[in-house]
């Protein structure tokens, strides 16, 4: 029989986990929800060094949420020129537990702790061309300045 519970716990913390930490871009993702769902839930395992490339949910314009179950993280969030004008950390054991970023806002996540995972939501349903929209004054995941500009993020951070 299928149980219609699904649970996390510390096996999935760690199994996804482990997935980062061995994946070249040190995050990995977990998903609960279908692409169609109108409702996007999923973990999001994020290790120190990882680089999401600032970006944001505007056309059509969509909110995120993110828990930190494990670990400690922050949200940079940045003007429209990429100064950053918000740094909100996530850290259980500080009492930070979350953040939940407008529509249409410039922001990146970081992971500030090995083994951090977060409970990501928000609106569905999944569609490539709306996933997001890179910031134009950030750099790619493969330009030689990205660890430069992940670095001011985690100063940014600390």
């Amino acid at each position: 029989m299928t149980s219609h519970i699904r649970r996390i716990d510390l096996a999935l913390l760690d199994r996804v986990s482990a997935e980062a930490v061995r994946h070249p871009r040190l995050r990995m993702n977990y998903n609960f929800h279908q692409h169609e769902e109108p409702v996007q839930r999923f973990l999001n395992a994020v290790e120190p060094g990882s680089y999401v490339r600032p970006h944001r949910h505007a056309d059509p314009p969509k909110w995120e949420l993110f828990v930190c179950l494990r670990g400690r993280g922050a949200a940079v969030v940045f003007d429209d020129g990429g100064k950053i004008l918000e740094v909100h950390r996530v850290d259980p054991a500080r009492g930070e537990f979350a953040v939940e970023i407008a529509a249409g806002v410039w922001h990146s996540i970081i992971g500030l702790a090995p083994g951090s995972v977060f409970l990501e939501v928000k609106e569905g349903p999944y569609e490539p061309k709306d996933a997001g929209v890179f910031a134009p004054w950030s750099p790619t995941p493969d330009d030689p300045g990205v660890s430069v500009f992940l670095g001011a993020l985690e100063r940014a951070a600390s």
